[in-house]
């Protein structure tokens, strides 16, 4: 029953579906605030803790729905030169959903950059006055004092706390109804991501004083670019540490006595990756039949690897592409059209291109 996958992303991906409204989106708005209930209860996945949420936070819901879209954009950018390349939630959610039921590495990653999501878009949505369940970061007033000297809060800190507050309760929800191994794997990771984003709230000032001498300043705590919680969550995933259940079953220990115990900021995984080399149901995996590769490179994304020992055709195909670039005085910069001919390199399918599946 996919109703019952582990994690946030069926309940998120169909929250998307209903939370994000048309262009003109007034009348939306007011009736899907309205109608909270009806909608949160017909949402199917949900267990009654985040329907809960829904009914109380209707409008935190279109944010959730901005959080699947950047949390879904960024795995896709950290992934895009990998066999398997986080598109699965764009061809099928049930093929994403075979990759959350292992607990691999893959997975891993999922809960940890979908949970950073929520956080980064319920933060951003307070920030912008678009919940009535919190705003700007009511802590940081008065005057503080940092390396620089002496300062003022003032304008508009992101409350990071309660978007990681709000993500706490809705995305591990779910997983806080199971004891089993793969719950304490999710939310081990579920966590890691939170943390990640609070990583990079950064401090900003702007002076005051006279010709911007900075004699005054007033500071206050924004968060970085999404990019920034992917990159880093990218280099946990390389890093991410297998582990198995203690004796008691309460926690994890390394599956190998060589690596260090896992903190609370690394990724965890129970189980081996699939390759992702073929179509595979059971492991949701689309196979790299068709991806392009990079016939010079020696990473992830050569044509050796990615296509997995089978080969590759090559095309040529004409694109126009901006060409005799001359910057003209004082700030622009024009280019011709120039017809570009290059050779695009795809894998070759396997001798049998049908689905498998074990099942």
């Amino acid at each position: 029953n996919m109703n019952f996958l582990p994690g946030i992303w069926w309940c998120l991906s169909l929250v998307l579906v209903w939370a994000t409204p048309p262009a003109t989106s007034s009348w939306w708005y007011m009736g899907a605030v309205g109608s909270s209930r009806v909608m949160c209860d017909n949402v199917p996945g949900l267990v009654s803790r985040q329907r809960q949420l829904c009914r109380r936070h209707p409008e935190a819901m279109l944010s959730i729905g901005r959080g699947v879209a950047a949390w879904t954009a960024e795995c896709q950018h950290q992934f895009r030169r990998h066999r398997w390349d986080c598109n699965a939630l764009e061809r099928g959610q049930r093929l994403l959903g075979r990759v959350l039921l292992r607990s691999s590495r893959e997975s891993a990653f999922v809960h940890a950059i979908s949970s950073a999501g929520v956080v980064f878009a319920i933060t951003r949505a307070c920030s912008q006055g678009e919940l009535k369940s919190c705003s700007c970061d009511p802590k940081k007033k008065g005057s503080a004092k940092d390396s620089k000297g002496h300062f003022d809060w003032g304008g508009c800190s992101d409350n990071i706390d309660y978007g990681i507050k709000f993500a706490r309760a809705f995305v591990d929800a779910k997983e806080r109804k199971g004891k089993d191994a793969r719950a304490l794997m999710n939310l081990h990771n579920n966590r890691a991501g939170r943390k990640a984003v609070k990583r990079f709230l950064k401090q900003e000032c702007k002076c005051h004083g006279v010709s911007g001498s900075c004699t005054l300043r007033t500071c206050w705590l924004a968060m970085a670019d999404f990019r920034k919680t992917g990159d880093y969550l990218w280099k946990k995933y390389n890093g991410a540490i297998q582990v198995v259940m203690n004796q008691d079953g309460t926690g994890f220990t390394v599956a190998n006595k060589r690596f260090k115990k896992p903190t609370k900021n690394d990724l965890v995984y129970f189980e081996s990756s699939p390759d992702y080399c073929i179509r595979d149901r059971d492991v949701g995996s689309l196979g790299t039949a068709g991806r392009v590769c990079n016939q010079t490179s020696r990473g992830m994304d050569s044509c050796e690897v990615m296509c997995c020992g089978r080969g590759y055709d090559t095309s040529r195909v004409s694109r126009m592409t901006k060409c005799e670039c001359k910057f003209h005085w004082c700030c622009a910069v024009r280019c011709q059209d120039c017809l570009e001919v290059v050779d695009i390199h795809t894998c070759k399918a396997p001798k049998s291109a049908s689905w498998i599946s074990r099942t």
